[in-house]
């Protein structure tokens, strides 16, 4: 087992380290996940219901495979997932995740997607609420190869605050050596419209709930290839319904 990482390390630099020191014994190697070539993959990665949460895998997706993953991260004090995905020749990969915390809890989702051959795609959408004194925080890296080329790659980051004590992160990054990419990233935070608040008020809906309305559509397009009956949909919506109080 490896030491305990400190917040000198630029991916643990917004951890709980005293929550990570609690489970770092147990936490044991990444879990690995190779998808061969022109196979397709979807994951959903559920909150395990643990004060402190932690996940981390290592992916590898063969020449033309394809990769889907949702992911929820709700932890009550410290949640943290970690993914490193190498893509080969053609190879696909989605990423979309929701971080919604209240309290006191930390939630991270740190990334690093390697493109590391030629026509290969990537995306990564993210959407973060926090109330209370929470704090959500995204680093993800995008590293292109020399012999990447005609890589496309785009990170979407948003993050909605509902209390003055709410803190969000973002450090979407590039790292390019190649020449024909076509590469985005972008990062907002902000707070809900007022305006919508009133428009919901004026017409009879308690102030909770219209605040979980407006933030379902906030994440809501997250969900959109799996169904609002789904799994992660019906523990978004309860754990949004619990930050909105």
């Amino acid at each position: 087992m490896t030491a305990l990482p400190t917040r000198k390390l630029e991916a643990f630099r917004y951890a709980d380290t005293e929550a990570l020191a609690e489970v770092w014994t147990s936490l044991g190697t990444p879990e690995r996940v190779e998808i061969a070539a022109q196979q397709k993959l979807q994951q959903i990665w559920l909150p395990s219901g643990q004060m402190i949460d932690i996940r981390r895998v290592e992916m590898t997706v063969g020449a033309g495979g394809s990769v889907q993953v949702f992911a929820l991260n709700t932890a009550a004090r410290y949640g943290r997932i970690e993914l490193d995905v190498t893509l080969h020749d053609g190879a696909d990969f989605s990423f979309d995740a929701a971080m919604i915390g209240g309290g006191q809890s930390t939630l991270e989702i740190v990334t690093t997607v390697r493109h590391s051959e030629p026509n290969a795609t990537s995306r990564q959408t993210v959407r973060s609420v926090l109330g209370g004194k929470a704090m959500g925080s995204y680093l993800g890296k995008v590293a292109v190869a020399r012999d990447a080329q005609r890589t496309d790659s785009e990170q979407s980051v948003k993050a909605m605050l509902l209390d003055r004590g709410a803190t969000a992160n973002a450090k979407p990054e590039l790292e390019i050596y190649a020449d024909d990419v076509k590469c985005a990233h972008g990062a907002t935070v902000g707070e809900l419209d007022a305006n919508q608040l009133f428009y919901a008020a004026a017409r009879g809906l308690p102030p909770a709930t219209a605040k979980a309305l407006l933030l379902e559509g906030f994440i809501g397009g997250l969900w959109d290839a799996l169904g609002e009956d789904s799994e992660i949909s019906v523990r978004a919506r309860e754990a949004l319904r619990e930050v909105a109080r």
